[in-house]
């Protein structure tokens, strides 16, 4: 039975737009997944100490019936396929995709942490997971997220500058 699940999306080198696309078109192509929502893309502030340029982001949602730690490992190649260099905590990317959420499943592991030990204190997480799931609430904190994004100043921080194309899918 698939599980409902939501992935931020980011990117901040070259052509910033294209890698998203090219991101969720290779997200929706996993097997026995399908997009289900998109939210806009927003320009957003990097966060670290290195001197970089500003990310596009955006998260999106998919049904699947891969385990967590599958879609996880499945993501984690489309970022090397996209070229992603991880030489720099917060460093600069071509692409970016972090799994935010995954039905109601609490996971602590060596390599995945659900739901996403950060994402009640990013402002560009919360504010497109609040556009395409404006009733979620959080797993552990039961808080909806609308709650979590309120206690935020993002004022300035997440600009929408575009929309993403859901990309076709045949399968789940």
């Amino acid at each position: 039975m698939p599980e409902r699940a939501y992935i931020a999306i980011g990117s901040n080198i070259d052509d910033r737009g294209a890698h998203l696309e090219s991101g969720i078109s290779a997200v929706a192509a996993f097997p026995n997944t399908c997009i289900t929502a998109v939210s806009s893309i927003y320009e957003t502030p990097p966060i670290g100490p290195v001197e970089q340029p500003d990310f596009l982001n955006a998260v999106f949602a998919v049904d699947t019936s891969l385990s967590p730690e599958a879609l996880l490992i499945s993501m984690l190649q489309t970022e090397k396929d996209h070229l992603r260099q991880r030489n720099i905590h917060w460093g600069p990317r071509t692409l970016d995709l972090d799994l935010l959420l995954y039905g109601e499943h609490i996971v602590e592991s060596a390599s995945l942490t659900l739901p996403h030990p950060h994402m009640n204190d990013r402002c560009f997480v919360l504010v497109p997971l609040c556009e395409i799931a404006p009733d979620r609430h959080h797993p552990l904190t039961r808080l909806a997220f609308a709650t979590h994004l309120a206690a935020l100043d993002c004022s300035g921080e997440a600009q929408a500058v575009g929309q993403l194309t859901l990309p076709a899918t045949d399968h789940v």
